[in-house]
């Protein structure tokens, strides 16, 4: 089972009408200031990558959760650290918010 979603798939996995996953933001606040995605009925929730480990009773362990950053290699290593904690419904959204700006929604700013 892959745990990389592109950003087309990922958006259509948040947009379906039973969808229950959780969009997890690991980016630093200065870069959740600059951008974010926040699709409609769509929980989101922020926490900075290395504040994962000590944040993790905040994840979602029973909904499927969608990480992003930048581009992918942040959210990539927490869907990995994740997964060594038995986390099985993880994903990574392939090339981050900048990709998800230039193929979903133009709307979000790239930076």
């Amino acid at each position: 089972m892959s745990h990389r979603l592109d950003v087309r798939a990922a958006a259509a996995m948040l947009a379906a009408p039973d969808a229950q996953a959780v969009l997890l933001d690991v980016r630093e606040p200065w870069e959740v200031a600059l951008a974010r995605i926040e699709p409609e009925g769509v929980r989101t929730l922020h926490v900075p990558m290395n504040d994962v480990p000590a944040r993790l009773s905040e994840i979602p362990s029973l909904q499927p959760v969608v990480c992003y950053c930048h581009h992918g290699a942040r959210s990539l290593q927490v869907v990995a650290f994740l997964l060594r904690q038995g986390r099985e419904s993880v994903y990574n959204l392939d090339g981050g918010i900048d990709a998800w700006s230039m193929q979903v929604d133009a709307r979000v700013a790239r930076y």
